[in-house]
């Protein structure tokens, strides 16, 4: 093939690729909004307000105050429950639901999405919301690539964040005796938790349980660090 020939075969091929690059970006910015404004917040009219943090533009100082006090409760709930912290995640904070509604949420008060960012709702610009969310993040940072049921990922959200909702205040902090089996899988918890909310009640009450059975808190990074080398998850139920 001659040389202006080959030119224009590879101008039309990087071209081509080009434009079926574009259009899975474009797809994934139209199916999936929330991944694609946790991968570029500014392309959702976010701005950086601190490392790792982005919000709407314009807030207040008052506003602004809130949002980096309550971070900074949850990384300490997060260092004082795991003993320091290992992941490092983009967070994505709004305070009006048009912003929340633009990058891809939902009715929820917060989300980890692909358990490598948090948002948060209006409604999840709270200490008890940003650590539930970003144990997450930190559970399967450690986890690096293993897996936990899911029962067990939620139930360690609340047991982290100390969630008064779905934990009592002493004792072993049980609102109820968990009758069934919890959900392993993530459609699974879905449609639990959505049919009776107090399934994140059952599940911290089996994750608590399991943890004080185990000598306490500075047992879940042990467990951890053993499914990471590959070791099954034990009967924890």
């Amino acid at each position: 093939m001659p040389l202006t020939r080959r030119r224009g075969f590879w101008w039309i091929a990087g071209a081509a690729v080009a434009v079926v690059l574009a259009a899975a970006v474009a797809a994934t910015a139209i199916a999936f909004p929330s991944v694609a404004a946790t991968t570029c917040p500014g392309c959702y009219g976010l701005e950086r307000i601190a490392p790792g943090v982005y919000a709407e533009p314009g807030l207040a100082p008052a506003e602004r105050r809130r949002v980096s006090e309550v971070l900074e409760q949850a990384d300490e709930r997060i260092r004082a429950f795991f003993g320091g912290r290992v992941s490092a995640p983009d967070v994505l904070v709004c305070l009006t639901d048009a912003c929340y509604s633009r990058i891809g949420g939902g009715g929820e008060r917060g989300i980890a999405v692909l358990n490598r960012s948090v948002m948060l709702s209006p409604r999840g610009v709270d200490p008890v919301i940003a650590s539930h969310e970003l144990t997450h993040v930190e559970l399967h940072a450690r986890l690096g690539g293993a897996d936990v049921p899911q029962w067990f990922d939620e139930g360690l959200g609340v047991l982290v964040s100390d969630d008064p909702r779905y934990l009592t205040p002493t004792g072993d902090r049980c609102l109820r005796d968990p009758r069934q089996a919890l959900p392993d899988t993530l459609d699974g918890w879905l449609r639990a938790a959505s049919a009776d909310p107090l399934t994140y009640a059952d599940a911290a009450c089996q994750v608590s349980r399991w943890v004080t059975a185990n000598g306490g808190e500075q047992a879940v990074p042990g467990l951890i660090a053993r499914l990471a080398s590959g070791q099954p998850f034990p009967a924890a139920r």
